[in-house]
């Protein structure tokens, strides 16, 4: 640290170097200085409307504070440690802009409800940002699930061939997901969009400020109810994080089928060149990164709710210097998510394709239209329970004798019942297992051409 202070004359030596270090947060708050402008220029404008400066020196302030942002952006400013953080940087730089009317900025505002103001405009623009990624991710789905309304793949449970659906079903179900995401981050960010500006450090200002005047200026929905509360608290914070962890989630559970389909063993999807790469040894390989990384990181996004929880569990009122630790998790959640929702995009629109071919074959290999054998009986009289006992015996025949379903003869069907007619073959192919299930929500084509078009219309308007 440099011999001057940037507290009180209460102090009467500098920090150790290492300590300034430490203390340091300009290496990472700086993400926050177009936020800290856009605040400050918002404070020195209530502080000219209420009367506390003149509406000169007010006016120096903002211009001051604009020229801050120029600089910024044309690479001139760019403090170092000794700052310690980006609120000091502007500060110092905006006095030796306009002399001694910036050191009149801070007046009637601490570090604390000035970081948390600057927090929450962040935040507040970012949560945007990932909700129009979401939207256009959303959009890739419907385009690639409009293509497939009658393509069929395999339905899993518990990882085993459970019953074939339409392959834009099984795609609207992540639809559906991203709808949630995007929902959940619009009542974030109501909660996001209160302002603490003017809390002071703890306990308000005996200044006559304008708390709303600074609320309106910065669009903030409300002010704080309680300066404690306002300075301190970070539920904001943790309920972005457990909304991008679910939108982790929902990224990382379609990774990981995009790994699998891309596997010989599955061979569902075809990997294009452009998302995939190879082995350093393996000269045929070709590896699915961009899914596996996505997957890999979703785990950093869990970590810092974690994280954050942890700071704010033992933390008594009111603002504690641990919650400096707030902002890199909070920043490199955002960088992530915002990366995972581009790349999985970026992925699913032109790095790979659906192997329609191998999925008609993938319907037609296993025992998954059992249940539709069941519901045959059931529709003609016989009890679901008889019935599902009975089909449980036939698969358990034909499995032993190396034959699938479809391969029983009629008069083999009419032993296990008499119910059975011809039209049970009918009835058992994947494509009619598929069209049959035509209830509300189902895979039925119907259904899901009604759910594409409803999809569309959501995320349009």
């Amino acid at each position: 640290m440099t011999k001057e202070q940037t507290w009180s004359q209460r102090f009467e030596s500098a920090l150790h170097p290492a300590i300034a270090r430490f203390n340091a947060s300009i290496g990472f708050d700086i993400e926050l200085i177009e936020y800290d402008l856009t605040g400050s220029q918002a404070h020195a404008k209530m502080l000219a409307h209420t009367g506390i400066i003149s509406s000169e020196e007010g006016e120096q302030l903002v211009t001051g504070l604009e020229q801050i942002r120029q600089e910024y952006h044309q690479g001139k400013f760019q403090p170092g440690v000794d700052a310690e953080d980006v609120h000091f940087a502007v500060e110092k730089r905006l006095t030796e802009i306009v002399g001694d009317v910036g050191k009149k900025l801070h007046t009637a505002r601490s570090r604390n409800d000035q970081v948390g103001t600057d927090t929450r405009l962040y935040l507040r623009d970012q949560i945007q940002q990932i909700k129009s990624e979401l939207r256009e991710f959303q959009g890739v789905l419907l385009d690639i699930a409009e293509k497939h309304v009658e393509t069929l793949i395999p339905g899993y449970t518990h990882l085993q061939r459970a019953q074939p659906v339409s392959l834009a079903h099984h795609l609207l179900a992540y639809f559906q997901m991203a709808q949630r995401d995007w929902e959940r981050l619009g009542d974030v960010s109501r909660r996001v969009n209160i302002s603490p500006l003017g809390c002071g450090a703890l306990a308000g200002t005996t200044f006559p400020i304008d708390r709303h005047y600074t609320a309106k200026l910065l669009d903030f929905d409300d002010i704080y109810a309680n300066s404690l509360d306002g300075v301190s608290d970070r539920d904001f914070a943790i309920e972005f994080l457990c909304a991008a962890s679910l939108i982790m989630v929902h990224l990382s559970r379609l990774a990981e089928e995009v790994i699998l389909w891309s596997s010989e063993e599955f061979r569902f999807v075809t990997l294009k060149d452009s998302c995939a790469t190879g082995s350093s040894i393996m000269p045929q390989k070709k590896n699915p990164d961009v899914p596996e990384l996505v997957r890999g990181k979703t785990g950093r996004v869990f970590g810092h709710l974690q994280a954050m929880l942890v700071i704010m569990k033992g933390l008594p009122l009111a603002y504690n210097k641990d919650l400096q630790e707030d902002k890199e998790g909070l920043f490199d959640s955002v960088k992530t998510v915002k990366a995972s929702l581009e790349a999985m995009t970026i992925l699913l629109r032109e790095g790979l394709e659906f192997r329609t071919q191998r999925l008609a074959e993938a319907v037609t290999e296993d025992f998954s239209n059992a249940t539709d054998v069941a519901d045959y009986l059931a529709a003609r009289g016989v009890p679901f329970r008889e019935a599902y006992n009975l089909v449980g015996k036939v698969v358990k025949t034909s499995i032993a004798a190396g034959k699938l379903l479809k391969d029983l003869k009629l008069s083999e069907w009419q032993q296990l019942h008499p119910a059975f007619a011809a039209d049970i073959y009918e009835a058992i192919s994947p494509r009619q297992v598929v069209a049959a299930r035509n209830s509300y929500g189902g895979t039925g084509f119907v259904q899901v051409s009604k759910a594409l078009i409803a999809a569309r219309a959501q995320i349009d308007r």
